[in-house]
């Protein structure tokens, strides 16, 4: 049967005062274009509550009791990778049989959402110390400061890559927290891996690294593509060099390299890929990248370079 649609609280309480003046059911029904049983109805409940406003519905009962509620938000609050099932079966096994929806439904009021799990650095509090004191350090830093840097990262593009994800319930603003995020550590079918660099001013050279990297091949990668990119961006004199802590990159030989060729370092905090503006970077390539749908390593590897060059300063 569908649903009749709810008179207004003007019409309710014009419904009223036509009755109090002396108006019949019928006659009121014929003058406002309304059924007789929906004006008595109105009537008769003003009579007994002395109002037309709607009154609280009970509505259904609820399935989980109070007690249940809370049974059920304390344990995904101690671990917030439980599952629906797992909430269902513990609820069975205290009497309330309940499907997965009224488990969503029940921590959604309780101001949880099922949420895909971040994934994160794996931080020791040695790495915390030094990232927040990195960001002391540098809060106060103007834009031209950061425009007159040039980023570097290596990363891993996948042919037909798909990202794994884990399911976990927060509440608002705690996507970052440690027990809803998943620790990644770097490193960890068909892929290539690339080098690039990029600054304020539009990207730097793009490489494949075809070969496992080492410390030789690293200061090579630099020596061949760092300063024809800084010449190619235009860079400011003092521009400085950002790479992270990866062992080719603090090796004695590849530090001495750069004294030597005076190429100013920007000092980094271990395990802190987030705090590099390239991540976004490498994100807007795998995403133009992966629209563009290559079938093979060759493909993939010609689609990279295209996109990367295509990548505006705006972007940057």
């Amino acid at each position: 049967m569908a649903k009749t649609k709810e008179l207004s609280k003007d019409t309710r309480n014009k419904i009223v005062d036509l009755h109090q003046v002396g108006k019949t059911e019928s006659a009121i029904g014929k003058q406002l274009g309304l059924k007789k049983s929906t004006v008595g109805a109105i009537i008769r409940k003003w009579k007994t509550y002395k109002t037309t406003d709607n009154l609280p519905r009970s509505g259904a009962p609820r399935k989980i009791s109070p007690r249940g509620v809370k049974m059920i938000t304390r344990t995904v609050s101690k671990n917030p990778r439980t599952t629906r099932g797992d909430l269902v079966n513990d609820l069975q096994r205290a009497g309330t049989k309940v499907t997965k929806p009224t488990i969503s439904n029940t921590l959604r009021r309780q101001g949880l959402k099922s949420c895909s799990a971040r994934r994160v650095p794996l931080l020791k509090p040695v790495h915390v110390q030094a990232r927040l004191k990195f960001a002391r350090e540098h809060l106060d830093d103007p834009d031209e400061d950061w425009e007159n840097v040039i980023w570097s990262d290596e990363t891993k593009i996948e042919l037909f890559g798909k990202n794994s994800t884990r399911r976990v319930w927060r509440t608002k603003n705690a996507e970052l927290h440690p027990k809803n995020t998943i620790p990644t550590v770097k490193h960890g079918g068909g892929n290539i891996m690339l080098w690039g660099c990029f600054s304020a001013k539009g990207p730097g050279r793009l490489i494949r690294v075809k070969e496992r990297m080492n410390g030789a091949m690293y200061r090579e990668i630099l020596s061949e593509n760092l300063l024809p990119s800084a010449r190619a961006l235009k860079m400011k004199r003092g521009w400085v060099f950002q790479h992270d802590n990866d062992p080719k990159h603090t090796a004695r030989a590849t530090k001495e390299w750069l004294r030597k060729k005076h190429f100013k370092v920007l000092e980094w905090p271990s395990q802190s890929p987030d705090l590099n503006p390239i991540e976004n970077l490498w994100r807007e390539l795998k995403v133009r990248v992966a629209q563009r749908q290559p079938q093979n390593i060759t493909a993939l590897e010609e689609i990279c370079m295209e996109e990367w060059a295509k990548i505006p300063a705006t972007v940057c």
